[in-house]
């Protein structure tokens, strides 16, 4: 067998990703923590047809064997006129990536005969769109054939973690901002019994994500951008996500004084590593002790205890995360288009600032989920 005919491509929207066989590619890939079995398996079953999203799973097989390789996973989406192709995203996964690994990527790019079956089961669509992806060991783009990938205007934050933790905090933290944070400790301890825990059950899951949809609700609607948890939909998925994923996906983090949640932070567990996906903080009782701050702190205090290495603050610049360390990787993103109308979409997107917020509006031509956003107050 040659590098030409060493791969099978097709089609398989109803993929069950909660099989042994994706359980298995996904445990040896180098995807991320949003390609994991159940956050695809939610994303599809509940998200998905609540946004009209149809499902395009491309499945590669080793035709030798017929064994699993990768898996390429896809949404076909209208926004405004616009057929999209898009991976399975819908605004609430950071990272984007092929489920395989670097060297089976490879290889799948030395077959043509099956990058060519690939291109073609991906279309018909107007604009293919591939942004969040964190980095180019795995060129999307080559795949496609699709242009060259680009920089966004946004990064991510991640700040390596060293045990102990009050070494990490020396090394991380510039000392003025220790002392300052120590002293908002103080304050907050003078407020009733505090407690900090990572939710065990599905009862305190529940009670963390009603309590993270109060606080939120009011503070984006402010900003004027609203909020996704606010959307029944996505609080479906989110908590789903949450109650599926206890004990291996997900970590759900509390904050309470005298057993009222002040703070709460929803994260994925992924090979040493902690995501920050969502946080809420009682802002309005606690603004000036710097309650997210706080609760950041005590995460990254039992990260280290578990043995993580990594605190990922995920997408976005917000100035706070870098009070914590957190250094910034690029991300770069991918877009094709598959007709005159889309063509005319991305040579608008390049125009005067009116018409690219105008094109933006119209196919939703966000780079990063609003949910993003935190506050550290």
């Amino acid at each position: 067998m040659n590098n030409n005919d060493a791969f099978d491509v097709c089609i398989d929207d109803a993929f069950d990703f909660l099989s042994h066989e994706y359980a298995e590619l996904f445990k040896h890939s180098d995807a991320t923590a949003f390609q994991h079995p159940i956050w695809l398996s939610s994303l599809y079953g509940k998200l998905a047809p609540a946004m009209a999203a149809k499902p395009l799973v491309v499945v590669v097989r080793r035709r030798a064997t017929g064994e699993l390789a990768a898996i390429l996973p896809l949404v076909r989406l209208r926004r405004g006129p616009m057929r999209t192709v898009e991976f399975a995203d819908l605004r609430v996964s950071d990272y984007l990536a092929p489920v395989c690994t670097v060297r089976t990527f490879a290889d799948l790019l030395q077959d043509q005969s099956a990058c060519a079956k690939l291109r073609q089961l991906v279309r018909p669509f107007d604009l293919l769109r591939m942004p969040k992806l964190l980095d180019a060991r795995m060129p999307i783009e080559s795949l496609l054939a699709a242009p060259r990938r680009v920089a966004t205007n946004t990064n991510s934050y991640a700040t390596v973690l060293t045990a102990p933790f009050e070494q990490w905090r020396t090394n991380a933290l510039n000392p003025s901002y220790r002392k300052e944070l120590a002293k908002k400790w103080r304050q907050v301890q003078k407020k009733g019994a505090l407690t900090f825990s990572c939710c065990e059950d599905n009862t305190s899951i529940l009670e963390a994500m009603e309590t993270m949809k109060k606080y939120r609700g009011p503070r984006f609607q402010a900003q004027g951008d609203g909020d996704l948890l606010q959307r029944p939909e996505y609080f479906d998925f989110y908590s789903d996500v949450a109650l599926r994923g206890l004990g291996s996906l997900v970590r759900l983090y509390v904050m309470k004084i005298d057993g009222n949640v002040i703070a709460t932070v929803l994260g994925l567990s992924h090979r040493d590593s902690f995501l920050i996906l969502m946080t809420a903080f009682d802002i309005a009782g606690y603004k000036s002790q710097s309650i997210g701050a706080l609760t950041f702190e005590q995460v990254a205090k039992d990260c280290i205890e578990r043995g993580d290495h990594i605190l990922d603050f995920t997408i976005g610049d917000e100035p706070y995360k870098k009070l914590f360390g957190a250094q910034p990787s690029p991300m770069s993103s991918v877009t094709q288009a598959g007709s005159a109308a889309g063509s005319i979409a991305i040579f608008a997107l390049n125009q005067a600032p009116w018409i690219k917020q105008a094109v933006k509006k119209m196919v939703d031509f966000r780079a990063q989920p609003i949910r993003t956003s935190t506050d550290t107050r």
